[in-house]
C-alpha cells in the first residue's frame, strides 16, 4: 500500500506538519526498528538472505512501528519490547505486501521492482511464507503469551480479509457492510494491533488499550479506504504504481459502490461492461462517469467519519506528545484525502 507523504493539515490539533514532524517523538525508536529488521536477515539462509533484505527494505514510513511507539509512548517509557513489537507488525506487513504484488502480478512497488518481479513468483511467495513465520517466531519470544497470541490472532485475520477480498472480485452488487469489513480486517487490523498491544506493553489500562484499538482500526480502514481512492484520482509518482490496478484487477472499491448506488440502470450498464472487459484506455471515461455522481466526495465524506471515530477514541488520553502525533495522523490523512482529484 502506498505510505503517507507529503505536508498534512492537522486542523484544531497544530498547524501543518510534515511526516517527519508528525512523528518527531520517535524517530529515534525507529532507526532502533530499522537496525532490528536489519539484523534478522542474518538469521535466514544465506542463499535467500538477499531477498529477505530486499522484502523489509520496503522503503516506506515505517506507519506501523511508529503506531507502537506512540501508543506506548502516550503511557509510560519504550523498551526493547517494544521495538520488538514493532519490527513483528512491520514483518507482518511487508510479507502481506510480497503476497499482494504476487495475487496482482505487480511489476512495481514504492518506485521499484517487486520482489516477484524481480526474481519470479515461485522465490517471492516463499519468501512470504519465511517473512510470516519469521515474525512469529519473534512473537513467541516476547515474554507475554498474551502478547504472542494476539499477533498471531492479527496475523489470521489479515490473511483472511485478503482471501475474502479476492472472492469478492467482480461481485457488483457487494454492499458497504461487505465493502468496510474486508478493509477493517485486511488493513485496520494491523493498524489495531499496533496500537493495542503498545498500550499494553506500557501498562495502559484496559479501557485506554481498547481504545486504543478502536483508534488503530478506524485509522487503518480510512488509510485503505484512501489508498483505493487514490487509485482513481491520484498521481502514479503519490502512488507508486500505475493507476487503474483495482479496476483491473475486479475490486469493488468505495467510488464504484457509490457510483452504483447513484447511477441510472444505463450508466451502471456501461460501467460494468467496461469493467468486465476492462481496457486500461477507458481509465478517463471511468472517471468521467464517477465524477458525474459525485464519487470522489463520497469517498472523502466516509474516509472523514472514520478519521473523526479515530479523535474520538483519544479524547480521554493524557496529554503528552505522543498524544498530539495520535491526534495529528487523521489530519494528516485527511489532508492527503482533500489533495486527491482535479
Amino acid at each position: 500500500m502506498t505510505a503517507l507523504v507529503a505536508s498534512a493539515s492537522l486542523g484544531k490539533w497544530g498547524t501543518k506538519a510534515s511526516w517527519d514532524e508528525v512523528v518527531a517523538p520517535v524517530k529515534t525508536f525507529l532507526g532502533q526498528v530499522t537496525t532490528l529488521l536489519n539484523e534478522q536477515v542474518r538469521e535466514f539462509e544465506p542463499e535467500i538472505a538477499e531477498y529477505a533484505r530486499y522484502a523489509l527494505d520496503s522503503q516506506g514510513k515505517r506507519l506501523r512501528p511508529a503506531l507502537v511507539a506512540l501508543a506506548g509512548g502516550a503511557f509510560g517509557p519504550l523498551g526493547a519490547s517494544h521495538v520488538s513489537l514493532a519490527s513483528i507488525v512491520e514483518m507482518i506487513h511487508l510479507a502481506t505486501l510480497v503476497h499482494d504484488d504476487i495475487m496482482d502480478g505487480a511489476v512495481m512497488r514504492r518506485g521499484r521492482p517487486s520482489l516477484g518481479a524481480r526474481w519470479g513468483s515461485d522465490v517471492a511467495v516463499l519468501v512470504g511464507d519465511c517473512l510470516f513465520a519469521h515474525a512469529l517466531k519473534l512473537a513467541s519470544m516476547l515474554d507475554s503469551v498474551e502478547v504472542c497470541r494476539a499477533v498471531a490472532l492479527s496475523t489470521h485475520v489479515v490473511c483472511t480479509g485478503e482471501i475474502l477480498q479476492g472472492h469478492r472480485r467482480r461481485r457488483w452488487n457487494l454492499t458497504r457492510a461487505e465493502y468496510f469489513k474486508v478493509l477493517e480486517m485486511k488493513t485496520g487490523e494491523l493498524f489495531a494491533l499496533a496500537c493495542e498491544l503498545g498500550g499494553r506493553l506500557s501498562s495502559a489500562s484496559e479501557p485506554h488499550r481498547r481504545s486504543l484499538r478502536r483508534y488503530g482500526l478506524a485509522l487503518g480502514t480510512a488509510y485503505q479506504v484512501y489508498d483505493d481512492v487514490l487509485d482513481l484520482y491520484g498521481t502514479e509518482d503519490a502512488a507508486g504504481k500505475s493507476l487503474g490496478t483495482d479496476l483491473a484487477k475486479g475490486r469493488v472499491t468505495l467510488p464504484i459502490l457509490a457510483f452504483l448506488e447513484r447511477a441510472s440502470e444505463e450508466e451502471r450498464g456501461r460501467l460494468l461492461g467496461w469493467l468486465e472487459n476492462w481496457d486500461g484506455a477507458r481509465f478517463g471515461e471511468v472517471r468521467a462517469l464517477l465524477d458525474r455522481h459525485e464519487a470522489l466526495g463520497e469517498s472523502r465524506q466516509a474516509i472523514d467519519l472514520l478519521l473523526n471515530t479515530a479523535r474520538e477514541a483519544l479524547s480521554e488520553f493524557p496529554d503528552v506528545a505522543e498524544t498530539r502525533a495520535l491526534m495529528a495522523l487523521p489530519g494528516f490523512l485527511a489532508h492527503q484525502t482533500a489533495a486527491l482529484g482535479p
